[in-house]
């Protein structure tokens, strides 16, 4: 199996500006993703940004920094740049690890990665892991996603999926913010019709779905990291980081 990582960072950020650089027990966040994706399988770790700051802080890090534009809508057309840039055949996988995902573990990106490796007819896999708290099913931040019996999925949605019509609690899934994609989709993705389901959900990778494409989800259940949006986020994941050093892990 060989794969590229790709880390899309960018400086702004609504509710926590700047928050590729914040300090996490001595290091830039942006720094834990790197290491985290390093010890993955990929063969090669590129962080895409549109920001000098983020660049300069990796420029002695072990990883590839690329350069992109900074009028990206979302992160799939950043990486679409990238591809594009580095010249990717059409069937490299390419795995998009989120920037503010600084504890994301290296088997989960492994994972979403062999998952698209053997699925060869589809464009993209993801994750899930099976929701536990009922709040979560109502939780429009939470997004579900169901998946048919090869795993192949059939919708994404912040509503509550499937929905439970005799009001007995359901098995729900929660939709890990991972992909694995083929790079020539990725080049392909900027150009397909945009979707209404894509822009009433807010959810970009609906838009695969609309237009007859397959995306593959993996079911896990281990831990798969916290997204760093907001000051509670930064400091949670300071905590966890700060007791497993002190745990010797």
């Amino acid at each position: 199996m060989t794969f590229s990582v790709v880390i899309p960072a960018r400086y702004a950020s609504t509710r926590l500006p700047g928050k590729a650089l914040a300090d996490i027990g001595g290091k830039p966040m942006i720094q834990h993703v790197v290491d985290r994706a390093n010890q993955s399988a990929a063969s090669r770790v590129i962080v895409a940004t549109d920001d000098s700051r983020i660049a300069a802080v990796l420029r002695d890090a072990d990883c590839e920094v690329c350069m992109t534009r900074a009028d990206h809508v979302s992160g799939s057309d950043r990486l679409a740049e990238v591809v594009t840039l580095l010249g990717l055949s059409d069937d490299e996988v390419v795995v998009n690890v989120q920037g503010d995902e600084p504890l994301i573990p290296s088997r989960l990106i492994d994972q979403v990665a062999d998952s698209l490796t053997q699925a060869e007819h589809a464009v993209m896999s993801t994750a899930a892991k099976a929701i536990e708290d009922d709040a979560d099913i109502f939780n429009p931040n939470v997004v579900k996603v169901v998946f048919a019996r090869d795993g192949q999925a059939m919708y994404f949605s912040r509503a509550p999926i499937p929905f439970a019509r005799d009001q007995r609690t359901t098995s729900a899934w929660h939709h890990i913010g991972i992909y694995a994609y083929r790079a020539g989709y990725l080049r392909r993705y900027p150009d397909l019709p945009a979707s209404v389901i894509e822009t009433t959900e807010s959810l970009e990778q609906l838009r695969v779905l609309d237009n007859g494409d397959a995306i593959m989800v993996e079911q896990v259940d281990y831990f798969t990291g916290i997204g760093v949006d907001t000051p509670q986020d930064l400091e949670r994941v300071r905590s966890m980081l700060e007791a497993s050093q002190q745990g010797g892990e």
